[in-house]
């Protein structure tokens, strides 16, 4: 016999599910986009020192993107089905059964899909300008090659992968300026300065000992192996970068449609006061001081979970709680509907 999955089963094998599906649109997206790039036009462009003309050859634009819209919206149906699908069943007072599929058409699930999906690929493009246009505008006033410029926007091709690695596009503008504060202690001669590279988590480590045998010589590291190390910084940053994004947008959807499936089920006849949302914990040492606090804090279908911070959440990883409350969170909620309590 099968054993039943319990709630919390449940969701970590959505989670499994549909994370990975996530990351891989958002890989997907910034390989298409490097892949896309016009390296010719914008070295021409580089020379010209026309920023603007610059960033039109990269075609970055949030159409790219439709793949990472697409995920999302495939998870936030997973989530809805997965939530209507373990509902008992359901009787009117008359004793007629009471039929919810959860309908992803829906106007509300149509319009958090939109907002949510849509402000989230515009904040990825503003962001990815912004540190675009940081990293040119630094190149030109440094006196850099413009074919070097663009390479380190765009990334060089690896011969055996023949896949663009080590550019910017798909990164922060915070994270480039972690990857350019890099570079400028690899160069900078400075032994202490130097030492501290090696302190950077997502460095890759085969190079230390480059880096140590330059400061043993007094010197900084070579300009083409520093290059080499940020390139791989970089990736390691974009791994990164993909897997906070596909941990916080996969916890969003799932939660956001448990929230819709049970307001289906009030429109299909279930009286809201009956339903309860319960904050659960990841129950481990990664978790948030503040979330270990709200493990078992229930509230109605309406309400909002209370963190010790002062934050307002209507579920686990809710867009629109301040970013220290969601970013990369792993606790889940339950949604349980008091049968005995009947229906409208």
């Amino acid at each position: 016999m099968l054993k039943r999955l319990t709630p919390r089963e449940q969701f970590e094998q959505l989670v499994a599910n549909f994370e990975p599906l996530i990351r891989k649109a958002f890989e997907d997206a910034i390989e298409d986009i490097k892949s896309r790039a016009e390296i010719g036009r914008i070295v021409e462009r580089l020379e010209r020192r026309d920023i603007d003309g610059t960033m039109k050859a990269l075609h970055l634009d949030p159409a790219a993107f439709r793949p990472l819209d697409t995920a999302i919206s495939n998870t936030f149906n997973g989530g809805g089905v997965a939530t209507t699908g373990r509902l008992p069943p359901l009787r009117e007072p008359g004793g007629g059964q009471v039929i919810i599929r959860f309908d992803t058409r829906n106007v509300r699930a149509e319009d958090w899909l939109r907002d949510h999906s849509g402000q989230l690929i515009t904040n990825i493009v503003d962001d990815q300008r912004i540190a675009i246009r940081t990293a040119m505008v630094s190149g030109l006033e440094r006196g850099l090659n413009p074919r070097s410029t663009a390479l380190d926007i765009v990334g060089r091709i690896n011969r055996v992968s023949g896949v663009r690695e080590g550019g910017i596009i798909g990164l922060t503008a915070q994270q480039e300026r972690f990857a350019a504060s890099y570079l400028e202690d690899l160069l900078s001669g400075d032994p202490a300065r130097m030492r501290s590279t090696l302190d950077r988590a997502r460095r890759d480590k085969r190079f230390d000992r480059s880096v140590m045998k330059a400061i043993n010589e007094g010197r900084s590291v070579d300009a083409e192996l520093a290059g080499r190390m940020v390139g791989r910084y970089r990736d390691r940053l974009l791994q990164l970068r993909g897997e906070t994004i596909a941990r916080t947008e996969t916890m969003a959807a799932l939660n956001e449609s448990q929230m819709e499936a049970m307001r289906q089920a009030v429109d299909g006849g279930v009286d809201p006061t009956t339903i309860v949302k319960v904050w659960h914990s990841a129950h481990d040492n990664r978790v948030r001081d503040s979330h270990r606090e709200m493990h078992g804090q229930e509230v109605g279908l309406n309400g909002k979970f209370i963190s010790p911070s002062g934050a307002m959440l209507a579920y686990p990883g809710d867009p629109s709680a301040p970013a220290n409350e969601i970013i990369n969170c792993r606790c889940w909620m339950e949604t349980k509907i008091d049968f005995l309590a009947g229906l409208e």
